[in-house]
């Protein structure tokens, strides 16, 4: 997923943002926004998709490209893991420094051309748009760092740090690969990770940009199966401890719980920056919140609003439900899917423990208790430390792009590769340098599109943030 800054952004429209006119010796000749463009369309047309066992091609194709622009072939690795891969690019700099990993996915959501308007793995350009599944998440951000990190090469860049670029085979689905580099990074001591599938910045619907959000927390992707079982019986034998009437108390009693509140330094800069410009009560709640995370009344107007609820704590809903076995019995067991995003530095087994709590303390009396199990293998990790030096990087950047315009800290609600990174102690950022307006976003829909106009300055902002970090 392409995980756009939590929509504080929109808050935090700010400063009389204009686009760049100056000339900047950063900025991409024609010919090499046209080798970027080109990536992305030929990336496009590899249907990457859960098992559709594309991805090691996709993956060649990009390293043939490497090889092109002077990488040595042993310095690209691909290595099919199931019917996906994982690749490597190293970048060999002088070893002063520790390395630096730069992140993407090249996998995208499964899509039925019979749904599409156009041919969703054959890149379309049509009213100033370019078309094609993954052309946003996250095709785009990876077809600008390859570009980038080629035309460096080509250039003579010596960084004074390795530079890895990673990219992952099954982000939107499984999440299998994004562990076994995150050792690779581990292993080589990677300092940060620099992540394009996340953060990123927004257009107004006029086209001026809002704001910037560099993605330094996420909340842990979780979920818990909470089951009751019985010996079931003739329906014309009603029992107490009915095995769907108890996943029903337990559904209600989650919905009805509020997890603590909780902070970081990236949720409080998000906040101290949109309560500046988001109307009240919610911009002055988000002014006193950032100011003192204890002031209940604000947490309580944040909390209220569903698109503002992730940033401040642990939430979790009930999304699947099963059951019963014949229409006229009693269900011999009942299961209920809650689904949880786990707020930075939570640990998962306390949340199933509350979760247990929950259910187990509202069912009938006489009921056995549920099991409550975590579903799927995802981490957790605390949030990356707000680096003075990644952040005045991608602010120079992006304020090289749009002057003056706000660069703000931000956590995701959403789920990243970054989590396995974090997990490990690697600080990790989401710099993606793609802006769009938030009505042109179709990720994981019909019809994904990208502006055309979005290449220079995303491979502009991409050659400044990794020359910079690089030295």
């Amino acid at each position: 997923m392409r995980a756009h800054t939590q929509m504080l952004l929109t808050a935090a429209a700010m400063m009389l943002a204009l686009p760049a006119v100056a000339a900047n010796p950063n900025a991409p000749s024609p010919a090499q926004v046209a080798e970027a463009k080109a990536l992305l369309g030929k990336g496009v047309g590899f249907n990457t998709a859960q098992g559709q066992r594309n991805t090691v091609a996709y993956a060649n194709f990009l390293a043939e490209q490497f090889k092109a622009a002077g990488f040595a072939a042993e310095d690209i690795t691909i290595t099919p893991v199931d019917d996906t891969a994982i690749m490597t690019v190293r970048y060999r700099g002088k070893g002063g420094k520790r390395p630096m990993v730069v992140t993407g996915h090249m996998d995208v959501v499964a899509a039925n051309p019979k749904d599409w308007t156009r041919d969703p793995f054959t890149m379309v350009e049509e009213n100033g748009y370019l078309f094609g599944r993954g052309v946003e998440d996250n095709k785009f951000d990876v077809s600008m760092v390859a570009a980038t990190l080629m035309r460096l090469k080509r250039e003579g860049f010596k960084p004074d740090r390795d530079i890895y670029l990673m990219l992952s085979g099954d982000e939107e689905n499984a999440g299998n690969t994004a562990p076994l580099q995150a050792k690779i990074a581990k292993a080589a001591n990677a300092e940060f990770m620099l992540n394009s599938d996340g953060g990123g910045g927004e257009l107004g619907e006029d086209g001026k940009p809002i704001g910037y959000g560099v993605q330094g927390a996420e909340k842990a992707y979780a979920d818990f199966e909470v089951t009751f079982t019985n010996p079931g019986g003739h329906s014309s034998a009603p029992r107490p401890d009915n095995a769907i009437n108890n996943v029903a108390r337990g559904a209600l009693a989650v919905a009805g719980y509020q997890f603590p509140v909780m902070s970081n330094e990236w949720t409080l800069g998000s906040f101290a920056a949109a309560g500046k410009t988001t109307p009240a009560p919610m911009g002055p709640a988000m002014l006193a919140f950032a100011a003192n995370p204890n002031d209940a009344a604000a947490a309580a107007i944040i909390g209220a609003d569903p698109m503002t609820v992730g940033q401040l704590r642990t939430t979790c809903v009930s999304t699947m439900v099963s059951g019963g076995h014949a229409p006229n019995a009693l269900p011999q067991r009942a299961a209920l899917n809650i689904n949880c995003r786990i707020f930075p530095g939570t640990p998962v087994e306390e949340v199933r423990k509350k979760i247990a709590d929950l259910v187990n303390s509202n069912r009938a009396p006489g009921a056995p208790e549920a099991t409550v199990k975590a579903v799927g293998g995802w981490v957790a990790g605390d949030a990356s430390p707000l680096r003075p030096d990644i952040m005045k990087a991608v602010t120079t950047a992006v304020q090289a792009r749009y002057p003056g315009i706000a660069v703000v800290p931000s956590m995701s609600s959403g789920a990243t590769d970054s989590v396995f990174y974090r997990a490990l102690g690697i600080p990790s950022y989401g710099t993606a340098a793609l802006f769009m307006k938030a009505s042109d976003s179709f990720a994981h829909g019909l019809n994904e599109r990208v502006p055309v106009d979005a290449i220079p300055g995303a491979l502009q902002q991409w050659h400044e943030v990794i020359t910079t970090l690089a030295k």
